[in-house]
């Protein structure tokens, strides 16, 4: 388990991008120049520039105009006040995510710890990193690596956008499907993709493994909930994920 790194050539970087947040965060919608963050921070222009783009690469919304008055500014809507993440805390998402792997939007995952880590301070991120160097997770030594769900699929479940579909049953037939989609399920080991399947008019399960090509289609799927078609697919039981 790993909590990304927060200094570079033993200068403490996760402050300084910490506080460029929260400098651009407070002057918004106003904007700053990489040279008055430069002198404000007493680094170089350079350092800046590269200071944004990582924040930027790890989807924090700060956008630049270019021009006498352009300069950096960040959305406010789009972020959150400091949250003060504790080592431990942190250490448990990181572990959630590591057991994630394979699972929909894992790369969104990824980039979220990013974000959890860089708005820790110097000290917490070190114990942070500490901490997650003391445990360690068993994985199977000859066992295969679980299957991503594919991107497309991430994209169709978020819109309710209808899905081409190129699948392998369980009998090895490969058809072509085009599906309304509904929900993820996630089994022992395998992800599944729930959808209203349009070939056989009836909700099925997709196993993510044996989908072999996905497509959007231009087209918004009809509003279903997993509630009304999950209990109409065998072997299928689940519970909810709760946020909050």
């Amino acid at each position: 388990m790993s909590v990304p790194a927060s200094s570079v050539a033993g200068v403490n970087r996760t402050d300084r991008l910490y506080a460029v947040v929260e400098d651009l965060r407070a002057r918004a919608p106003r904007r700053r120049t990489a040279r008055e963050l430069a002198a404000r921070f007493e680094v170089s222009v350079r350092t800046i520039e590269r200071d944004i783009g990582a924040l930027q690469q790890a989807g924090v919304p700060i956008y630049a105009d270019a021009g006498r008055h352009g300069g950096y500014a960040v959305d406010k809507t789009m972020t959150l006040p400091p949250l003060n993440f504790t080592p431990a805390e942190a250490v448990a998402v990181a572990i959630a995510l590591d057991r994630a792997g394979g699972s929909p939007f894992a790369r969104s995952a990824r980039t979220a710890m990013h974000k959890i880590v860089a708005a820790m301070s110097a000290a917490d991120s070190a114990a942070a990193r500490d901490l997650a160097g003391r445990i360690r997770i068993l994985s199977p030594v000859d066992g295969d690596p679980a299957a991503s769900v594919p991107t497309v699929i991430e994209d169709a479940v978020a819109a309710r956008q209808v899905v081409r579909l190129d699948y392998v049953d369980r009998n090895g037939a490969t058809t072509q499907r085009d599906v309304e989609p509904v929900a993820f399920v996630s089994g022992t080991r395998d992800w599944y993709f729930i959808g209203w399947c349009r070939l056989r008019e009836e909700a099925r399960g997709f196993r993510v493994d044996r989908i072999r090509r996905a497509s959007l289609l231009d087209e918004t799927a009809p509003p279903r909930q997993y509630e009304d078609v999950g209990p109409s697919i065998p072997d299928l039981v689940a519970h909810s994920l709760e946020i909050g």
